[in-house]
């Protein structure tokens, strides 16, 4: 009684302090759930396999050889229905342009655009990632997370029952002042999604410090091979992502980083089935752009342990290791987060007036 004496009060103003941070962690949260599946499904237009050669003229248009356009890559849309970004720089400015399987072209959305064509969205995960604030935005997100575990683990115990009074405690009967039905409303949704929240958040917290968690358990990064451009190429970028899939069978096309001037480099990312990722899987293949040999390859699925483990926090904290009811449990977490926090406002207020019973 005398630790949950002191508990209370440490609980009560850390909540209250970055309550307004969790608030927005929340509420952008839920949105980013099926984010992918939202900005597809705004844009008309057909939904076809991919067509590499296609996809390659299109680049090849966009950036000409011997223009001052270059294209730094291509990344799945991530919504399951064949579409892709290309990522191009252009001497005006970058911009990213949204394309189907059969290299239609649907939509560019210019760098700096924050609600037009898709924007939006992106700054939507902008936000929630970093608080549109860069490296500093992602430190304070991460250190609001720690506060946040901190404060649900000081709400746990806490709210723990006694032996003999867990029904009670999980179901709270209407009884007494508003003050005390809110509060045990309070306490037990809060133990009703406390361990399922610590997973998801946790999740995300060892990700916005993603290099020291790397450091901290091990996982030493992925050595990129070079290879020196020679004159003899290149390769197209159809016929590179062609060797990816053959290395990997069965897997699709996450990303494709292109060869930089003094890199010649395709570095392919794949989804194979059995990664817990939905749309960016963590396989690479390196492909040589100059002859099209695969210099390297990284295959996710039979990593050590703990570079599996870094590959993972992703799926985790979004719900993807567990399918579609992964990301619904994910976003219920997000609906518990909100009602906690607006529970618990609530009763702070009430406390400042206490003739509200």
């Amino acid at each position: 009684m005398r630790i949950r004496r002191k508990i209370i009060p440490i609980h009560r103003w850390l909540g209250i302090g970055a309550a307004i941070f969790w608030l927005c962690q929340a509420v952008t949260g839920l949105v980013l759930v099926f984010h992918w599946e939202i900005d597809d499904a705004l844009l008309l237009g057909p939904r076809t396999a991919p067509d590499w050669v296609a996809i390659e003229v299109v680049t090849e248009t966009l950036a000409p050889l011997g223009s001052e356009n270059s294209i730094s890559s291509i990344w799945t849309s991530a919504s399951g229905s064949n579409r892709f970004d290309i990522y191009l720089n252009r001497p005006q400015g970058s911009s990213t342009i949204r394309i189907d399987g059969d290299g239609t072209i649907l939509r560019e959305q210019a760098d700096g655009e924050r609600i037009t064509n898709g924007g939006w969205i992106s700054t939507l995960v902008a936000f929630h990632h970093n608080f549109l604030a860069g490296d500093l935005g992602g430190w304070i997100v991460g250190l609001s997370g720690i506060l946040l575990i901190s404060n649900l683990a000081l709400g746990i115990v806490q709210a723990w029952p006694r032996l003999g009074s867990w029904r009670r405690t999980l179901l709270p009967r209407r009884t007494g002042a508003k003050t005390v039905h809110r509060y045990a409303w309070h306490r037990a949704v809060g133990i009703w999604g406390a361990a399922s929240a610590l997973f998801s958040i946790g999740a995300g917290t060892l990700l916005a410090f993603e290099t020291g968690t790397a450091q901290l358990v091990g996982a030493a990064p992925i050595e990129t091979p070079a290879a020196q451009p020679d004159g003899s190429g290149p390769v197209g970028m159809a016929a590179a992502t062609r060797a990816a899939l053959t290395a990997f069978p069965g897997s699709q096309v996450s990303g494709i980083e292109f060869p930089s001037a003094g890199d010649a480099i395709y570095q392919i990312r794949l989804l194979q089935r059995d990664e817990p990722r939905r749309a960016y899987g963590k396989t690479r293949v390196y492909v040589n752009a100059a002859d099209g040999r695969i210099l390297k390859t990284y295959d996710a699925t039979t990593a050590p342990l703990n570079q599996r483990f870094m590959d993972s926090l992703f799926a985790f904290h979004t719900g993807e290791f567990g399918g579609f009811l992964g990301r619904v449990a994910v976003f219920a977490i997000g609906l518990w987060l909100i009602i906690m926090i607006m529970l618990g406002l609530f009763l702070w207020l009430a406390r400042r007036s206490p003739r509200r019973t």
